[in-house]
């Protein structure tokens, strides 16, 4: 039986970049790091390596507590994994919210203008005049000479510990719920509780996004992990998938940000 029918035929690259990086620790004992994933990409992760425990471990860290977007290690088994391997930095900056308003979108939009790539970002706070992000330790001297604005706010990044990271974790109200297929369109129905029709809209309008990407096809297939964003109704995601009822409908959990 393939790997590559639990996934979806555009997480082939991914998933040949873990098995690759799997194979490596095993036979030739070299440790690999990946950027940071989306919890999709954890999930993913996580079903490949969830093996082998004898010959390899692994873990995933964001840099500080219930982040979101976390980074992979693979060592060989006899190689600790500690904080420092996942090599994290928290960058800090302050604003006046007097006389501008930033979000998290300004900020990200920020960052990605500088040509600097989603994946070496990790997560985002913006609150009470403070920016505050996880970026890979690579490119932080980078961003420390290079970034210098957002919108119209002169910003200058410093350096701070992990530890003082301010941001809260995200708050999720749990539900379950029993869907008749893994049809995007069906599950937001069920999600926000509007009519199928209507998310079918909101897909077909481009105002859905699934792991970040705006999906247009209401006949999508939504997985385990998946995370999803509709404009004006906030975020939400698929936490689990438990089977299927007598009747042949899917039982799952879901996730509302609260």
């Amino acid at each position: 039986m393939s790997i590559y029918q639990h996934f979806r035929e555009e997480e082939r690259t991914f998933i040949d970049q873990i098995l690759s990086w799997k194979d490596a620790v095993e036979h030739l004992y070299i440790s690999k790091r990946s950027d940071f994933l989306d919890p999709r990409e954890q999930h993913i992760a996580r079903s490949i390596l969830r093996t082998n425990h004898d010959v390899i471990h692994w873990n995933m860290h964001g840099g500080v507590d219930d982040a979101e977007r976390k980074r992979l290690v693979i060592r060989p088994f006899y190689e600790s994994i500690d904080q420092e391997a996942f090599q994290c930095v928290l960058l800090q900056t302050t604003y006046n919210q007097k006389f501008m308003k930033l979000s998290h979108r300004d900020v990200l939009g920020a960052f990605l203008s500088l040509g600097i790539e989603r994946n070496k970002l990790g997560d985002v706070y913006v609150g009470d005049g403070m920016i505050q992000i996880v970026v890979a330790e690579e490119i932080s001297s980078y961003i420390l000479a290079n970034f210098t604005s957002i919108k119209r706010a002169n910003v200058t990044f410093e350096t701070r510990a992990l530890d003082e990271w301010v941001g809260q974790p995200d708050e999720w109200i749990l539900q379950d719920k029993i869907i008749s297929s893994k049809r995007l369109d069906v599950l937001l129905k069920e999600m926000y509780h509007i009519s199928r029709k209507e998310a079918a809209r909101y897909i077909q309008r481009k105002f859905v996004r699934v792991n970040f990407k705006v999906v247009e096809d209401p006949a999508f297939i939504v997985e385990e992990g998946d995370l999803f964003s509709v404009r004006g109704k906030g975020r939400s995601s698929l936490q689990s998938i438990h089977g299927k009822t007598r009747k042949d409908r899917l039982r799952i959990t879901v996730g509302l940000l609260k």
